[in-house]
């Protein structure tokens, strides 16, 4: 079935959303960042973290991500989005890659990663799109060209 004109702007919507994630994750715009996820969001990144319990509410999820980028330069890119709208409600996976350049004092060196997210997102009272849950899945992980996850057999 195609898609309505009025799905067609919801996508849009939910794609302009999808590029504020990013641009404010990487400048650090914490308090803006807020603003694109469901007050109860829950959010799994169990290749980054090795746990699949999700982090439920945006407030834990920034505050404990807040802690963790703040002194790292992120570099973001999500492209090849597959967007389904159903009424308030709609889904979406996006190709991923991103890039982290962590303190010289931290020890870690320059992390690259691709995969994709998987989301769903929900349509607020206010009737902006926000997202209701992400999982980040992983193809592969390295840092300073060392593969950490998959992790490599030996």
């Amino acid at each position: 079935m195609a898609p309505t004109p009025e799905d067609l702007a919801d996508i849009e919507a939910i794609r302009q959303l999808k590029g504020r994630y990013f641009r404010l994750m990487d400048q650090k715009r914490w308090d803006e960042w807020h603003d694109v996820f469901t007050a109860d969001v829950e959010i799994c990144t169990p290749d980054d973290t090795g746990d699949d319990t999700p982090t439920v509410g945006r407030d834990e999820w920034i505050a404990g991500l807040r802690q963790l980028l703040d002194p790292v330069i992120t570099v973001h890119h999500g492209h090849m989005s597959e967007i389904s709208i159903d009424g308030d409600r709609a889904s979406g996976v996006w190709s991923m890659e991103d890039n982290l350049f962590w303190p010289p004092e931290s020890g870690l060196g320059h992390m690259w990663g691709t995969g994709w997210y998987e989301e769903r997102y929900r349509r607020d009272a206010d009737g902006e799109w926000r997202i209701a849950s992400l999982y980040l899945r992983r193809i592969r992980i390295e840092s300073d060209g060392r593969q950490l996850f998959p992790k490599e057999d030996r």
